[in-house]
């Protein structure tokens, strides 16, 4: 739900129902305020300009919930059209394809949280990443909407400690989502939800060695074939894409937050080549290393 004041790259993907690209939109803050804990913005202040209609898509990096309080409409979420109420909130996590068709004069709240936020905030142990990687409606409580309105009023201002602040609401609010996904079914105490939590912290501890798929699944006493349903399972995504993305990830940290030229990058995340891993960033997110940071500073580097 990124305007056109976001960073945006396209995508080849297209939907399996039809031959129409769905469009990828890829944001990591307000190119005019980088780097950004979070971004937030009404249903309304979007929608209008839409007709209240926005077409399927996906946000490649990027996780949101959407909070309905007056009006409602219809949600594509993965294929399947859901209606929305007052008090219902959607979970979009990244990659998942959705899109909206509001009721005019609907009013509600979007808070879009990037991957690497995420990242530091979902301690692999507490299983709360399986869980919200559904794409799903659930039931909103005053929590939720309380949370909701403090992110905004946070987001707005600039007093001092706003991004530790604004940390420690979207945590709070991502993990009382959590909470309403796994009550209605999102929590699975099987073996397999086991192994991917195991999985998960394995990741984080390893993916700077940039270990494979059949060493990760050697790790946990499983074949490859079985972490690679395990990870479908809980996430939609293979084993290797999830090791691709966090790599990615840890990239885009540090081409964000640090001034670290692109070779010791390269180099800091077991790439033999900076070359090589400038072609492998820029099939993943579309634009290369030099040209990402040069976008998000405005010009080159």
């Amino acid at each position: 739900m990124e305007g056109s004041a976001f960073v945006l790259y396209n995508s080849n993907m297209r939907s399996a129902r039809s031959n129409t690209a769905i469009q990828v939109y890829n944001l990591f803050g307000e190119s005019s305020d980088l780097p950004d804990v979070v971004h937030c913005e009404t249903i309304a202040s979007r929608a209008v300009l839409h007709d209240w209609k926005l077409a399927v898509h996906r946000h490649a990096r990027l996780h949101q919930v959407l909070l309905i309080e007056r009006g409602g409409g219809e949600a594509t979420l993965d294929g399947r059209v859901h209606p929305l109420r007052p008090m219902h909130v959607v979970n979009v996590p990244v990659g998942d394809v959705h899109g909206f068709r509001f009721l005019p004069g609907t009013q509600g709240w979007v808070v879009t949280i990037a991957a690497e936020i995420l990242d530091e905030t979902l301690l692999a142990p507490e299983g709360l990443r399986g869980v919200l990687s559904r794409c799903a409606i659930v039931r909103g409580t005053r929590q939720m909407r309380a949370t909701m309105k403090q992110i905004f009023a946070e987001f707005a201002g600039r007093d001092f400690g706003r991004a530790h602040v604004l940390r420690a609401l979207s945590a709070n609010l991502i993990g009382l989502v959590a909470r309403e996904l796994a009550g209605e079914g999102g929590g699975d105490g099987a073996a397999d939800s086991e192994l991917f939590r195991r999985f998960e912290a394995l990741l984080e501890q390893h993916h700077l060695e940039r270990w494979s798929v059949s060493r990760y699944a050697a790790q946990l006493s499983i074949t490859p074939t079985h972490l690679n349903r395990v990870t479908r399972a809980a996430t939609g995504d293979t084993a290797s894409h999830l090791i691709l993305n966090r790599l990615i990830r840890e990239a885009r940290r540090n081409l964000v937050y640090t001034n670290l030229p692109v070779s010791t990058i390269a180099y800091a995340l077991g790439f033999d080549d900076p070359a090589y891993f400038s072609r492998v960033y820029a099939a993943a997110t579309g634009l290369p290393p030099r040209a990402f940071r040069a976008r998000l500073h405005g010009g080159e580097e």
